[in-house]
């Protein structure tokens, strides 16, 4: 530790000092790269939509599956994030280093899992789905983003490292690469070289290739991060995998949980509408997920903090983080909303602008309108769900994701879509009945998770004395 003094490392510097500090100096970088990681989908979307809404919708059915190779790296970024920010906390650097590379190698096994799972299944999981008379679209684009799903699974498990020892500010840079990297190809491989959808996925795989050589530049080449993922400060450790993976898997699970609503939510709208209620869900929440980017942000950054705290064991600290990110957040939140809702019509030509696609403009105003009243509850939930990964209880909030998703706003848009027969409508409303109602008990649990922790603490000190 004489050559590495952890002070040197403003990152980790940060995530060991005031609470509020390191959240905004996480939060303001991991906005802006998880906006930036948002385009890719909508930039997609916005050339795709001038091959006419069958293209569109079976982008919309590739969809879950892109999100669920995203949820499975973020989910191993958020598993490393979570136990290496713990190390730091225990002033711990070769078990630091030791779980750096440990997420590396046990992302590339399972990304090897998961593309031989996709390369085998694609079809019959379309299929299955509802694609139909889009197959052929789904089947261009998708697959050739499961031949690069490592790439896929890969930058966003790096991502989870430099967040671990709080460094937020070249993954920004990285992604902001990429992003301006896929903006430029797109146009040139959909259109210039007439390749269709399956040149917007091409144009991704490149724009992701990029990412992960940047990164591994910073870690191999220039050498110059506080962790060091080297071969040769591997030693198989089974604390540390269960570690990385007690959070990683789970929060994985979660949001390949996500996508698996969003791949029934599809096969409901087929049921009540038409594939074009597809198009119009999958469009949207492109935009969604731009809109609530900064929440998601803020409570990304609390995983790092909470860890940190965590492995310190200043838990009074993390309550304080806490509460800090929730005001923050929902603050977002309800700035998101009233943009979105002013602008809708705006945002709305930006993807139906030509041909069969302009037909879905009026869906889709209507949609962002009503789907911005749940905004301002993502700011608090998602808060709370992160402060579990974050102490190292990914079960729990996996469980509070499932919870969420499947349970109760599946459950409300089938009782509203499909038995009161409300149809499309019906089924929107269930997201936002069933975010409102889980994500205030998930706040309400994590209150009681922090304090149980100090009081615990509390405790051991007075029996001590």
């Amino acid at each position: 530790m004489d050559d590495e003094k952890i002070k040197h490392y403003d990152g980790v510097d940060s995530i060991l000092g005031n609470p509020r500090i390191a959240l905004w100096k996480m939060s303001i970088p991991l906005i802006i790269s998880l906006f930036i990681t948002s385009l890719y989908g909508v930039i997609d979307a916005i050339w795709v939509s001038g091959l006419g809404a069958d293209a569109l919708a079976g982008v919309g059915f590739v969809s879950p599956i892109f999100i669920a190779l995203i949820g499975i790296g973020n989910g191993l970024g958020a598993g490393s994030a979570s136990a290496l920010s713990r190390y730091i906390g225990e002033e711990n650097k070769e078990k630091s280093d030791n779980g750096a590379i440990h997420t590396i190698l046990i992302t590339i096994v399972i990304s090897i899992v998961t593309t031989t799972i996709l390369l085998i299944f694609l079809k019959d999981i379309l299929l299955a789905m509802g694609a139909g008379i889009t197959i052929n679209y789904a089947m261009d684009y998708g697959i050739i983003l499961s031949i690069g799903s490592i790439l896929i699974i890969l930058s966003n498990s790096l991502y989870g490292i430099l967040r671990g020892e709080g460094d937020a500010n070249r993954t920004m840079y990285a992604m902001l690469f990429s992003s301006i990297l896929n903006i430029v190809l797109d146009p040139i491989f959909i259109y210039a070289l007439n390749l269709g959808l399956k040149g917007a996925a091409i144009a991704t795989l490149i724009s992701l290739l990029s990412v992960n050589l940047i990164l591994f530049y910073w870690f191999y080449i220039k050498k110059d991060s506080y962790l060091k993922p080297f071969l040769s400060n591997y030693k198989f450790n089974k604390g540390i995998t269960i570690d990385i993976l007690k959070v990683g898997l789970p929060a994985s699970l979660e949001l390949i949980n996500n996508a698996l609503f969003a791949a029934l939510f599809s096969l409901l709208l087929v049921r009540v509408a038409t594939t074009d209620a597809v198009a119009v869900y999958s469009t949207a929440w492109r935009v969604v997920t731009i809109a609530t980017t900064p929440m998601l942000a803020v409570a990304t950054a609390l995983i790092s903090v909470v860890g940190a705290n965590y492995g310190a064991r200043k838990y009074e600290e993390i309550l304080v983080a806490h509460r800090y990110s929730m005001k923050i957040a929902i603050l977002f939140g309800f700035i998101a909303a009233l943009i979105v809702y002013i602008f809708a019509p705006q945002i709305v030509s930006i993807f139906a602008y030509t041909g069969t696609s302009t037909r879905l403009s009026p869906q889709l105003i209507a949609f962002l309108s009503l789907i911005v009243i749940y905004f301002p509850t993502m700011g608090y939930g998602a808060t709370s769900t992160f402060v579990f990964q974050g102490t190292g209880n990914g079960i729990t909030a996996m469980f509070q994701t499932i919870l969420r998703e499947t349970v109760f706003t599946l459950g409300f848009a089938i009782l509203l879509a499909v038995v009161l027969d409300y149809g499309e409508y019906g089924a929107w409303w269930g997201i936002i009945l069933g975010e409102l109602l889980v994500n205030t008990i998930t706040m309400i649990w994590a209150d009681l998770h922090i304090k149980k922790l100090i009081k615990y603490k509390n405790i051991t000190i007075n029996s001590k004395n």
